[in-house]
């Protein structure tokens, strides 16, 4: 009798076991992905911004934060994220500003973590990583994205999206210029970036400021990246590897194939790169 009730509890325990294994699998299959908003900066049209309550779910439940941290002026870029909201009749978005080194409260954490939306305002994306990277702040931003929300942000905003962060800086041109002049060895300046997309690097402006130079180069250095710019009152929308074109301008890809790049007397040189141009409501696939 006893060898068969030790039987039964193993028998039972497997399946137990089994069950709870499956519950977890679906839960990550069904739950792990979040969308990503990803503004090229500039105007943003109200169609855009009823797009992202949409996608986020903002307009019929939950709330939104927004997150300042790139601006000069956060307080600004609250007031002037939000409004656009407002005129939509949506109320439930706040501002959550977060200073560097600052003592992190759960609630404030968890503010982010159960929002449906975050949206990451323009400004210097140094400035933003420099307060979010390694912090909790930027677990919270992962785990609110890991339980499907969507993140948002626009030209700096846009930037820490990818894992590869193009600073804006050039290392051999110390003076700001909006394009880099040439395609060159040793100048693009990168840093780590939120990492919510691995696959591409994000460029914005695009178009209007003619980054071309600076994409190239980023697409030659980092060959196993796609290089995405795109351009003013633009948007991509990711959900998984598709991303749909949202706004009034084009997004602009480039990709190095053959992952190889040359140089000589400092200058970048490769063959086969491919460029891509979509237009809004087309969409295409990250490799």
């Amino acid at each position: 009798m006893m060898h068969k009730r030790i039987k039964w509890f193993f028998s039972n325990a497997v399946i137990f076991i089994i069950g709870i294994s499956s519950i977890s699998l679906f839960s990550q299959e069904t739950n792990s992905n979040g969308k990503l908003f990803i503004i090229g900066g500039g105007a943003r049209p109200m169609s855009m911004v009823e797009r992202i309550a949409k996608e986020s779910g903002i307009d019929n439940a939950g709330y939104g934060v927004i997150l300042p941290m790139s601006s000069a002026e956060p307080d600004s870029a609250i007031y002037y994220s939000k409004r656009q909201f407002t005129k939509l009749g949506i109320h439930n978005i706040y501002g959550l500003d977060f200073k560097k080194d600052e003592s992190l409260t759960k609630s404030k954490l968890d503010s982010i973590k159960n929002a449906k939306l975050i949206y990451i305002s323009g400004g210097d994306q140094n400035k933003f990583m420099d307060i979010v990277l390694g912090t909790e702040i930027e677990t919270a931003i992962h785990e609110a994205f890991g339980k499907g929300s969507l993140i948002a942000g626009t030209s700096a905003g846009a930037a820490v999206m990818s894992k590869v962060m193009i600073t804006g800086k050039e290392k051999r041109h110390p003076e700001y210029a909006s394009t880099f002049r040439n395609i060159e060895t040793d100048n693009l300046e990168t840093q780590t970036g939120l990492g919510l997309i691995d696959k591409a690097i994000i460029d914005q402006h695009f178009v209007k400021r003619s980054r071309y130079n600076r994409l190239i180069s980023a697409v030659l250095e980092f060959p196993g990246k796609t290089g995405v710019g795109i351009d003013e009152a633009t948007a991509i929308l990711v959900i998984g590897d598709t991303v749909e074109v949202v706004g009034e301008s084009q997004v602009i890809v480039l990709t190095n194939p053959q992952g190889i790049a040359v140089s000589h007397n400092e200058k970048l040189g490769a063959k086969g790169l491919v460029m891509d141009i979509y237009l809004p409501g087309e969409t295409f696939n990250l490799k």
